[in-house]
């Protein structure tokens, strides 16, 4: 057959792929190697179709079938793929049960080492993932050693496995020994940018909010050189997943709503709005833009459109609508919207009818004072897990019928209650349960509750009380040498309140016999303020000067200027002493 008809093969085969439509890309697979039976795309797409499709003994099959042809594939590479392959796909719980059912141990090579490391971590086994980490970062070393790799490629080749290594680190716990990890890997600066972007992001984590201008400089090294928003590089954006790519975008928008210097929050909210107007573009099928949107409207205390937002959200992706929901639900919670975060979680299938879920549920629609509604969320529940016949339902089930039955009695349905406490009585022999049935139904039917009552063991010490003359009786008796009992401490009491009292203290010269008139009660206050204070008049009658600056008055002009000179009292003198010889 020509070579162009297998290239369209390929080119079906792709489409497949990328279409999820796994099945069909099988099939074309197997046309392909009826055609080249030693093809190792064909082989290789095959086995990813079948992981993918969750056909995970079937790839095996594949992969060691192939292993006997004389063909360029090789069988560790193969199982390092395979490995790879079931991590991206999210089936990491598949990798040890299949390779110890073939017999292969993940510390054969470095990378098949490493790849099992990390179905580990997604299964949240640390510690033996941290164990294979070191192992592989020793292997490798070695191997690459007698390859003849010198040094520098050898660090960028193991980088992979030291970030990996420090973010198990950072997991369990270990902060400084992971921060000097990833301070270490940046400061080498290694050719291998993914490695380098995730541990740039990692140490952003784990810094949080502290020292937010140094975290956002860090960040900036990962985008685009020409971009004037942050956007990351072409290299990263190829090579980085999907979840890589959504935590770095969601970190730099957090340090942008962490800023609080005021100077800097406008620019900071600005860059935030932008950032999140860009990301539904180069994150199309995510919802984490949506969420750092709705984020940033609650910053700026627009907590009805981010409601509005998330919901059209969940709407729009139904598949991933259960964080969004809780994101809806939790700011509708805090911005005092009970109506819209119960809604909001009455709409997440997978958990409504769990009994955290449900008292939540009903605890906001108690706020918002639908009552009934409340009521009907707890039946709802009740009939749920009354459905299931398994033993985790029968446990569940009696705490929300014992949470339903204190509802409906706090809500005056005394019926109701005692019904379900009388079917948990019967279900579950409950004490608990039958205390609060005979409560619930000495308010409604007394001789049932009297029947009930009999099963409740007696407390011991009460059979000599006879209950009846009990409630004849007013009241109980003093008992004999109270009284006496009473007076003696009175008199102690009076005798040290007595002891207690001082004479005052009088100051020097002060006769408490004679004290004259009362202070002033206001002597502390400043003259001013005190009630008996007249200010001073002014004199109405002083001569006001008008006219321009400088002028002279006409009683300037009458009165001459005294004289200062010496001559001047003399001629005075001599002037008075005439007068006087005249007379």
């Amino acid at each position: 057959m020509p070579s162009h008809a297998i290239e369209d093969l390929f080119a079906s085969l792709n489409i497949h792929i990328k279409r999820s439509e796994y099945e069909q890309a099988v099939k074309v697979a197997d046309q392909v190697l009826a055609i080249a039976p030693a093809d190792e795309d064909a082989i290789r797409c095959k086995v990813v179709a079948l992981v993918k499709d969750n056909k995970i003994d079937d790839a095996l099959s594949v992969i060691h079938s192939f292993h006997k042809l004389p063909i360029d594939l090789g069988f560790h590479m193969a199982e390092v793929n395979f490995v790879a392959d079931l991590v991206s796909a999210g089936k990491s719980s598949h990798v040890q049960g299949a390779l110890e059912s073939r017999r292969i141990k993940p510390t054969s090579s470095f990378e098949l080492a490493f790849n099992t490391a990390c179905s580990f971590i997604e299964n949240c086994n640390y510690a033996d993932a941290e164990q294979l980490l070191l192992a592989a970062k020793g292997i490798g070393h070695e191997t690459l050693t007698d390859e003849g790799i010198v040094d520098e490629d050898i660090e960028t080749k193991l980088a992979p496995i030291a970030v990996q290594l420090a973010y198990v680190q950072q997991v369990i716990g270990q902060t400084q020994e992971s921060t000097s990890s990833y301070v270490d890997i940046i400061k080498r600066n290694l050719a291998d940018e993914p490695s380098l972007a995730v541990a740039v992001n990692n140490l952003v984590a784990l810094k949080g909010s502290k020292d937010i201008s140094d975290s956002l400089g860090k960040l900036d090294q990962l985008k685009e050189k020409d971009s004037q928003t942050f956007q990351l590089s072409q290299t990263l954006d190829a090579k980085l997943s999907q979840k890589h790519k959504e935590a770095i975008y969601a970190n730099r928008v957090l340090l942008l709503l962490h800023s609080n210097k005021m100077d800097q929050l406008r620019e900071s909210l600005t860059q935030a709005r932008e950032l999140c107007a860009t990301l539904p573009g180069l994150l199309p099928e995510s919802v984490v833009p949506t969420l750092l949107q709705a984020a940033v409207l609650v910053r700026e205390n627009k907590a009805a459109k981010a409601e509005e937002l998330l919901g059209h959200c969940a709407e729009k992706f139904p598949e991933n609508s259960k964080l969004v929901l809780l994101a809806r639900a939790q700011i509708a919670a805090s911005a005092n919207h009970p109506h819209v975060a119960a809604e909001s979680l009455s709409r997440i299938t997978d958990i409504q009818h769990f009994p955290a879920t449900v008292a939540t549920i009903v605890a906001l629609k108690e706020r918002a004072g639908d009552n009934d509604g409340a009521a009907a969320v707890l039946d709802s529940a009740i009939k749920w897990w009354s459905n299931l016949k398994t033993e985790n339902s029968r446990k569940q089930l009696s705490i929300l019928m014992t949470e339903a039955a204190s509802f409906k009695l706090r809500h005056g349905q005394e019926e109701e209650a005692s019904r379900l406490y009388e079917e948990i009585v019967k279900k579950d022999k409950s004490i608990d349960a039958l205390v609060g049935l005979v409560t619930t139904l000495a308010r409604v039917d007394v001789e049932k509750a009297e029947t009930y009552e009999k099963q409740l063991k007696p407390l011991p010490g009460l059979k000599a009380v006879d209950v009846d003359n009990l409630e004849k009786t007013s009241g109980a008796n003093p008992m004999e040498g109270t009284t006496a009992m009473q007076e003696e401490l009175k008199r102690k009491d009076n005798k040290a309140k007595t002891a207690r009292k001082r004479k005052p203290r009088y100051p020097k010269g002060f006769d408490p016999a004679n004290p004259g008139p009362r202070p002033d009660p206001e002597r502390w206050l400043p003259r001013r303020e005190r009630s008996s204070y007249r200010p001073k008049r002014k004199d109405k009658r002083a001569a006001q000067i008008r006219g321009s600056q400088g002028a002279v008055t006409k009683k300037d002009k009458q009165e001459p200027a005294p004289a200062t000179s010496k001559s001047n009292q003399s001629a005075t003198k001599s002037a008075a002493a005439k007068k006087k010889s005249r007379k």
